[in-house]
């Protein structure tokens, strides 16, 4: 699945994303409404100045100073309160606004298979769901402010300065459209520039995130240099468009400048004409002066709106492209109600291929099979292990059984209902899925254990760890159960990770286990430590166990032999031995090394 670029109008992701702020509508009014009395305020202001000058200044009145005063420092009191209140409420609309398009993008993101985060990088996304997601907020929230703030300045002092004289401001107001052409031509260089900047800025935070995750591989192999050669190359890149977005945007400001100190000297110009001629006074001109003063800015800023929102709508592409990506699988439109699980598992005449990169939701005509007309049937107290040559299709039988994808054509049941039929959630709560790569939280070991089945005791934590042979090493250290761990952490071997990520699944006590590759990665006495728990794990449960390692296998029911996809051999492990076909062959592959050491 590969997401395609969104060509996106700001219209597009305006409508797209303003449904997010339906329960901040009242207070987004109430911020418009503090922006609507804060331009009427300055208005008054001015107005005020204007007397103040002809009445007190001109003449040198100090009784016709303090009336005007009073008002003009009660409009500036009133003004601040309203400014506050406004300003503050904006805050925290905007926050809450990017909180709920994070959380949005993020659980869309948690739905989307596999393949999508092997086709994206990390980095990449991460920056999608944090720059981005603030991009739009300036689109959505704080343009919306912005918006009635400048249209509304606009109004009133374009109106009071009509008032004052309608043939200047005419005049004056002649050369407005000069800010919008000027707005106009920058917009999609703009738009441009802030794209390459963002894609860049991802590109960044993947190299990174790529590098120190395999910090080791770098020390060992010397590639310091080269990871520096790939971020200073990304680096660059994001330099060249920043920087261009930033001349652009400098240069868009400049000129801005010029064309607002042309108004001004224009209506200078003309106003000391009027007073020459004694059709105006001088407060009269200071305050029409005022008034464009404060008129050019809220239309420089509908202006400079425009190119915000068209830097926005670059980020709006990317969380657009992401929103496009259709999740493998969803809940049935009427879902089985959930029961008691057995954990009888039918797989029938199962056909999958895993999706195209020219595919959005279903698999590609070209990709091959995984898996070929595959059936087998694991009841409650079996333990089912599959194994196969790499490629075989082996994991892809783990993917199917939570219901990471379904299959092409056939259906897998659960205790005889269809798994597309069941509730995703309660499904995967009868499914316990032990992946391949050992799997670790930040947090504690409690914490890492315990979410498995949140609402664990800590007597249960202890229990299901000890049931891992994991509790002897846990208590040994420092900190016990409140030791911190991580992802790729040093203070705990593969093996003792493993036991850890096997803690997690005992405690879940799902009937169903599936288990792919525990034992890979580990030397052969890790690989030991593991398996004792692993019998107790597997007792009472139906259990499909995925593995090349083959010391569990004469413990097993049956044995499943997949090959390019197809199930070509099952039995017992001392009759498949008895056939000489492929499990004899990967035996033989598996024993050899074990009889030289």
């Amino acid at each position: 699945m590969r997401v395609r670029p969104v060509n996106t109008t700001a219209r597009l992701a305006f409508r797209s994303f303003w449904p997010l702020v339906k329960g901040d509508r009242r207070w987004l009014a109430l911020i418009c409404g503090c922006v609507v009395i804060a331009a009427l305020a300055e208005t008054a202001a001015i107005l005020l100045f204007g007397e103040l000058t002809d009445h007190a200044l001109q003449k040198g009145s100090l009784d016709a100073f303090w009336a005007p005063a009073a008002q003009w420092l009660g409009v500036a009191a009133f003004a601040a309160v309203v400014g506050y209140v406004g300003n503050s409420t904006a805050v925290w609309v905007a926050e809450r606004f990017v909180m709920r398009l994070r959380a949005r993008i993020f659980a869309h993101v948690q739905d989307l298979p596999p393949h999508f985060f092997q086709r994206h990088r990390q980095g990449d996304l991460v920056e999608r769901l944090t720059g981005d997601v603030e991009a739009i907020e300036q689109l959505v929230v704080s343009g919306v402010v912005r918006t009635v703030s400048a249209l509304f300045s606009t109004v009133f002092f374009f109106t009071a300065a009509l008032i004052l004289r309608w043939d200047l401001a005419l005049a004056t107001f002649v050369l407005a459209p000069l800010f919008w052409l000027a707005a106009r031509q920058f917009a999609s260089r703009i738009r441009t520039a802030a794209r390459q900047e963002r894609v860049a800025d991802g590109a960044i935070t993947s190299v990174v995130e790529e590098s120190l995750g395999t910090i080791v591989l770098t020390q060992a192999y010397n590639r310091r240099r080269a990871e520096e050669k790939r971020l200073d190359t990304e680096a660059r890149a994001w330099m060249r468009a920043s920087v261009r977005g930033a001349r652009l945007s400098e240069m868009y400001t400049q000129l801005v400048e010029v064309i607002e100190t042309v108004c001004v000297l224009a209506v200078i110009g003309l106003g000391a004409w009027e007073i020459s001629q004694d059709r105006m006074t001088l407060g009269q001109l200071l305050a029409f002066a005022a008034f464009l003063g404060y008129l050019y800015p809220p239309i420089r800023a509908l202006g400079q709106l425009g190119l915000t929102v068209t830097a926005a709508t670059a980020g709006a592409e990317r969380l657009l492209e992401i929103l496009a990506a259709r999740p493998a699988v969803s809940d049935p439109p009427v879902p089985r109600p959930p029961r008691q699980v057995r954990g009888v598992l039918d797989v029938d005449h199962v056909w999958f291929r895993y999706p195209g990169p020219d595919a959005a939701d279903t698999a590609s005509a070209a990709a091959p099979y995984a898996l070929r007309d595959v059936s087998f049937t694991a009841r409650p107290g079996e333990l089912i292990l599959i194994t196969g040559p790499s490629g075989a299709g082996k994991s892809t039988i783990a993917r199917l059984l939570p219901r990471f994808y379904d299959p092409a054509a056939g259906h897998i049941r659960l205790d005889g209902t269809r798994l597309d039929a069941l509730p995703l959630e309660n499904l995967r709560e009868h499914i316990t899925l032990l992946p391949q790569k050992t799997l670790v939280l930040h947090g504690t070991i409690r914490e890492n254990i315990a979410c498995g089945r949140p609402g664990a005791t800590d007597d249960e934590v202890v229990r299901a760890a000890r049931d891992a042979a994991a509790h002897a090493f846990i208590s040994a250290l420092p900190d016990g159960y409140a030791t911190h761990i991580a992802p790729g952490t040093a203070q705990l071997s593969g093996g003792q990770l493993q036991r850890i990520a096997l803690a997690r699944a005992v405690l879940r006590n799902a009937p169903v286990l599936v288990l792919d590759e525990p034992t890979a990665g580990l030397d052969a006495l890790s690989a030991r430590q593991v398996i004792a728990p692993l019998r107790r794990l597997m007792s009472g449960r139906t259990t499909l166990l995925i593995t090349h390692d083959l010391r569990l296998a004469p413990d097993a029911d049956r044995i499943l032999v997949l090959d390019h996809g197809r199930l070509v051999e099952s039995g017992r492990h001392e009759e498949l031995l008895g056939r000489s076909g492929t499990y004899a062959r990967l035996h033989g592959h598996t024993a050899r090394p074990a009889a030289g050491s």
